[in-house]
């Protein structure tokens, strides 16, 4: 038996439970595969248990190689979880959801033009004034003249679940910000490539026209004074729960992403801080909730949004979509008002229902409400308050004191479908999140979606939405073609923050290898003389093992060596370990994710996968494998920014790289050079300098073996042609720095950049290697010196390059009638 025909002889048994039979998305009540399966049923039936976790094993790692995460409220963030099956739909039966949601859409922009305008529901009883304005998503500053938009909602989502008859009902509608279609794009392709005969057989949508659709419909939003608009992504930062799926349409769609120290409100418009200037911004994809997005007149003390922003809003200078205001659009105690507002606003009935839901402000519905509190969900209208798990008494105190604030909601059964787990299929109920846009002068729904499997998981597994064509040459989307756009190349720019961010990430990366170069160094001496510790390769190891100590100090006793290499890898909270500036190398990244190629974050899969291996092995040659496999992946980015454009971002990359390299080359020197051993161990230590500072071979092709502290000397401080050296990251500096915008030959980076050079061509290696006692005083001080003065340049690099731009003035506001 296959793994398909298994789950179909299972969840058509009968059952003795008693429960409500589900829906079930690939088999049918006798048993059979339903149509969209049916054309499947060839390839699909062959997967067998062993395929399916093999394919389940491919998409953890293709996920874990594109670096796809997601961050659960106050949890850490932690892989993106994507089941094998999809969820498949055929055409007959999309069509009509789709004419569904595109009507829904469209009335839900209606209501939220008539809130913030005539309120015509409120002031005809259609709909109870309790529900909208005792829901903090409804905003009164948004709800004048000034601010009225025709279509303030341009992009929308809405949670389905099927009843037991599999009829699609709405389960909330998501208007703030909505989030996931960045998701499922990753899942589609993620899913393309494991599971590509079933994908190319499937004949489904892509989804890349409605992208492009979106790109084309932000743009032609802005207002009319834009003739080559500047559109943002608005993030609230990498700690946000869906922070890849913002970086992932700013980067699909081109757009700067952005977070609110980025922006600034300027003579009643908002401006993007971009060097030495600041450049108009015309729209704003909204990322950061309504009440988040303005400190000065929504919630005070916000540093998500940009000051202002609600009064550039009611002067018509920037477009914000969603507009301020739309949360109020997510309130479920609307949904028992959906079909009459359908019918007043659209004149026509409501095509896509929605859960059947009670208010309790209505004094009816409260009383079925407490009559049946163990067999609803109890939900506050705007999720201030958390009902779930307060025992049934206590809830119906809540309801009883304030009842306009809570529904009650039927619990659907949810249809379920075949996820992937330990014991091979079995079937879990899963929900549907859809996603529609305003695209010309009607809303187009996506065609297809984001599954999540309901299982409880505060990380739930998701599943790729397949919906087939009716025909083979029917176009992708619906679409023929995308909305023509203006030919005008974008401007550049870069907001400091940004480039800060890649300052840092070349920072971390230079950190991180350096340290792995001398570990491995160091367990290779370890292997060899752990147990003569009398020997002089014993003495060596103990230089080696102090130097690493003066980097990274460590907890661990001389006779721990094994336990303080793997608190090297794997201890992100000890300052400056190998797993420290990973960490804080992929914090850098996440911040800058639309500007890195997706080839990056196999750069990270490469050091999880190895520490994950040392974290389950405990051998010692272990170690060395790890910390070779880390090495690895963190050259590898090396490569992917070779890649970049020569733009400030590259720039500052590589200016982060070279100050941290000088920056350890001299704690390395200063810790192994500036004292003499004796003639064996002095050898051993240089030996192992040269390995770590990765100039071994050469210095052996130049001085055929014979390894000398001058030699040494020459090689990392003076020569130019050598990478690793002092010099040749003076010279690679002047190169970066003469490039930056801002940057006039006279500025503070550049002065202190020649006072480097100057030192380093005044320094006498005669002088330096003068040995008096048993110490190189002269060595010392050029070194600390130098350190110094290295540090002093770099924070000036900051003060210049990172600087959050010009000083906000007053906003002058002129007044605005209501």
């Amino acid at each position: 038996m296959t793994a398909l025909r298994d789950y179909s002889s299972a969840v058509t048994q009968p059952t003795l439970t008693g429960a409500p039979a589900r829906h079930d998305e690939v088999v049918a009540p006798d048993g059979t595969l339903r149509p969209a399966w049916r054309l499947l049923a060839e390839r699909a039936v062959q997967l067998t248990g062993p395929d399916l976790q093999r394919i389940g094993g491919d998409i953890e790692r293709f996920l874990a190689n594109d670096g796809v995460t997601y961050t659960p409220p106050e949890q850490e963030p932690g892989p993106w979880r994507l089941d094998a099956f999809p969820l498949v739909i055929e055409a007959a039966e999309w069509a009509p959801l789709e004419v569904g949601l595109a009507q829904r859409t469209e009335l839900l922009n209606a209501i939220l033009v008539d809130l913030y305008g005539p309120q015509r529901l409120l002031s005809s009883g259609v709909l109870p004034p309790a529900v909208v304005f005792s829901h903090r998503g409804f905003l009164r500053v948004a709800a004048r003249a000034s601010t009225r938009d025709r279509h303030p909602l341009l992009l929308a989502a809405a949670d389905l679940g099927r009843n037991a008859a599999g009829d699609w009902q709405v389960l909330a509608d998501r208007a703030q910000a909505p989030s996931g279609i960045g998701f499922a794009m990753e899942n589609r392709r993620v899913i393309s490539r494991v599971l590509p005969e079933l994908y190319r057989q499937a004949g489904l949508h892509r989804m890349a026209p409605f992208f492009q659709a979106l790109r084309a419909t932000l743009i032609d939003s802005a207002p009319g004074h834009a003739s080559n608009p500047r559109v943002v992504v608005l993030s609230p930062g990498t700690h946000s729960e869906t922070a890849y799926d913002q970086a992932f349409i700013a980067s699909s769609l081109g757009f700067p992403l952005v977070e609110g120290s980025d922006l600034v409100m300027r003579q009643g418009a908002v401006w993007m801080r971009v060097f030495d200037r600041l450049e108009r911004v015309d729209v704003i994809l909204r990322r950061v909730d309504a009440d988040w997005s303005d400190a000065l007149e929504l919630r005070k003390g916000s540093q998500l949004g940009v000051s202002g922003l609600s009064e550039a809003v009611r002067r018509g200078t920037v477009r914000v979509v969603n507009g301020l205001g739309a949360g109020v659009l997510e309130n479920p105690g609307m949904l028992p008002y959906m079909s009459a507002m359908c019918e007043l606003l659209l004149d026509e009935p409501l095509r896509l229902p929605s859960v059947q839901t009670y208010w309790t402000g209505d004094p009816r519905s409260m009383a079925y409400v407490l009559d049946h509190l163990d067999g609803l969900m109890i939900r506050s209208i705007d999720g201030s308050v958390d009902v779930d798990d307060l025992p049934s008494a206590r809830r119906a105190e809540l309801i009883r004191a304030e009842p306009h604030r809570f529904v009650g909601q039927e619990l659907l059964p949810l249809s379920q479908s075949p996820t992937l787990g330990d014991r091979g299929l079995q079937p879990s109920a899963l929900t549907l999140r859809t996603f529609t846009l305003r695209y010309g002068s009607t809303y187009r729904p996506l065609v297809g979606g984001l599954a999540t499997v309901q299982d409880g998981s505060p990380r739930p597994s998701s599943k790729d939405v397949w919906v087939l064509k009716d025909r083979p040459d029917d176009p992708d989307q619906g679409l023929v073609d995308v909305l023509p756009l203006t030919n005008v190349r974008a401007p550049a720019a870069m907001v400091p923050r940004v480039l800060e961010d890649m300052f840092w990430f070349g920072r971390y990366a230079e950190r991180a290898e350096d340290m792995l170069r001398l570990v491995l160094t160091a367990h290779a001496s370890a292997e060899d003389f752990r147990s003569r510790p009398h020997s002089a390769g014993g003495a060596s190891l103990a230089v080696l093992m102090s130097t690493i100590d003066r980097l990274s100090p460590s907890r661990h006793g001389a006779d721990e060596l094994d336990e303080n290499f793997r608190s090297l890898l794997l201890d992100v909270h000890r300052p400056g370990s190998v797993a420290q500036s990973i960490s804080a190398l992929r914090d850098a990244a996440q911040s800058v994710r639309d500007q890195l190629s997706p080839d990056a974050w196999q750069a990270f899969s490469w050091t999880e996968r190895a520490s994950a291996t040392l974290s389950a092995y405990r051998y010692s040659h272990q170690v060395s494998e790890s910390a070779g496999q880390m090495l690895t992946g963190i050259l590898s980015l090396q490569g992917v920014t070779a890649n970049m454009m020569r733009d400030p971002a590259w720039r500052m990359i590589c200016t982060g790289r070279a100050v941290e390299r000088g920056l350890q080359l001299c704690h390395l020197l200063g810790a192994t050079t500036t004292v003499r051993r004796g003639i064996d161990v002095d050898r051993d230590v240089n030996n192992a300098v040269l390995v770590a500072a990765e100039s071994a071979v050469t210095h052996r092709r130049r001085y055929r073996g014979y390894v000398r502290v001058s030699g040494v000397l020459d090689l990392l401080l003076a020569d130019v042609d050598n990478p690793r050296s002092l010099a040749a990251g003076i010279a690679e500096l002047r190169q970066h720095l003469s490039a930056m915008p801002g940057s006039t030959g006279s500025t503070r980076p550049e002065r202190l950049l020649d006072d480097l050079a100057e030192e380093l061509d005044r320094a006498d290696l005669a002088l330096l290697t003068a040995v008096e006692g048993e110490r190189r005083p002269h060595l010392d001080r050029f070194l600390t010196g130098y350190l110094g003065q290295l540090t002093r340049f770099a924070d000036a690099v900051g003060a210049l390059h990172f600087a959050p731009g010009p000083v906000p003035r007053s906003f002058g506001f002129a007044t605005v009638s209501e």
